[in-house]
């Protein structure tokens, strides 16, 4: 397996995370064999959403942002969802966690309006990334520089635009997981 003794974290909204931009990238890592942990800002269990309105499943919370560490990760997955990822930027936890995988050089995945998240944590200056394209304004008032394509990778950072995008994306963070580290991502640290 790809990602054998590979820990990775997911987050997670405790109401509002897309379901499919949740499940499948932590399919492929934990199929690529790969531990997932999956992470919020409060502890029991989250309330997934389709399509932004339709009710999802229910996933538990394995540790709430201030029970880990960056450093603890070899990778960080963001899923997307409007309620979601407004959620997770609007949390001190988790921007500061993602600041601090950004600063440990670890990968990042972002999908849809995961990149929200990104643009919180003063990660987007210089660096080319996709997402929904009702972001791409958001993204470029950070510095960044939004591409329209099904996956977009930076040295280190995925991200892709919506759940169709979703077997390119994950194919790639199972790739990029693999690669580790990367320099490149401490640039806004």
């Amino acid at each position: 397996m790809k990602l054998d003794g590979k820990n990775i974290a997911i987050l997670i909204a405790p109401k509002g995370t897309e379901e499919p931009e949740f499940t499948k990238p932590k399919q492929a890592v934990e199929q690529a064999g790969a531990k997932v942990t999956v992470l919020s800002f409060e502890s029991g269990k989250a309330q997934t959403v389709n399509n932004d309105l339709d009710s999802g499943g229910s996933y538990a919370i394995d540790k709430t942002f201030d029970q880990v560490a960056a450093e603890d990760f070899d990778g960080i997955v963001i899923p997307g969802g409007t309620v979601g990822a407004d959620r997770l930027r609007g949390n001190d936890d988790a921007v500061s966690f993602i600041k601090a995988a950004f600063a440990a050089k670890k990968p990042v995945a972002a999908i849809c309006h995961g990149p929200w998240t990104l643009v919180e944590a003063g990660q987007v200056e210089g660096r080319k990334l996709t997402s929904f394209p009702t972001l791409q304004t958001d993204i470029r008032n950070a510095g960044g520089n939004w591409v329209d394509q099904e996956v977009c990778v930076d040295q280190g950072l995925i991200t892709s635009r919506n759940p169709g995008d979703l077997p390119a994306f994950c194919d790639k963070i199972v790739e990029e997981f693999c690669e580790g580290e990367h320099a490149r991502q401490a640039a806004n640290a």
